[in-house]
């Protein structure tokens, strides 16, 4: 993907590209193209990288009333690690989608292992209390260790 050097150039467009952005308010609309990756320099080891953010917020679909929520995203990274930055600028797309929390959890995930290949990922999407009850989401992803060694080493399942 990109190393350091290489994500700065992009770095410097994605805020021109965030500002380009029309309001959106429908899921399929979000431009994943936002999101970046960098190479993990360390993908032999077995990192567990944590991402929380407060400021997660959709609309319901029903109500047209926001949704306050609490994002967090645990990831054992493969060869791509993700910026940020572009990260930030991905969520905030959600403010005026409307959208059920299961489905935001889910479409956040399959977003993210699109674009940077975990070997295992797990977001988590707790919504602020409504009508007294509190519900989180857990998502999660894990790379087919079977199938992967089969495509590489097709002797592997003799």
């Amino acid at each position: 993907m990109a190393n350091i050097e290489e994500l700065k150039s992009k770095y410097i467009k994605l805020n021109q590209a965030f500002e380009n952005i029309h309001e959106v308010s429908k899921a399929d609309d979000i431009d994943k193209s936002l999101l970046l990756c960098f190479d993990n320099e360390t993908s032999h080891l077995q990192s567990e990288i944590e991402i929380e953010s407060d400021e997660f917020t959709a609309v319901c679909p029903w109500t047209n009333l926001p949704d306050y929520g609490n994002l967090k995203i645990i990831y054992i990274p493969d060869q791509l690690l993700i910026e940020l930055k572009s990260l930030k600028y991905y969520l905030m797309q959600y403010r005026n989608v409307g959208i059920v929390q299961e489905y935001a959890a889910d479409q956040v995930l399959n977003d993210l292992v699109k674009i940077c290949k975990p070997k295992k990922m797990t977001v988590l999407l707790q919504y602020k209390i409504r009508g007294g009850v509190l519900t989180t989401v857990k998502s999660s992803y894990e790379q087919n260790w079977l199938f992967s060694l089969s495509v590489c080493y097709p002797e592997a399942l003799i």
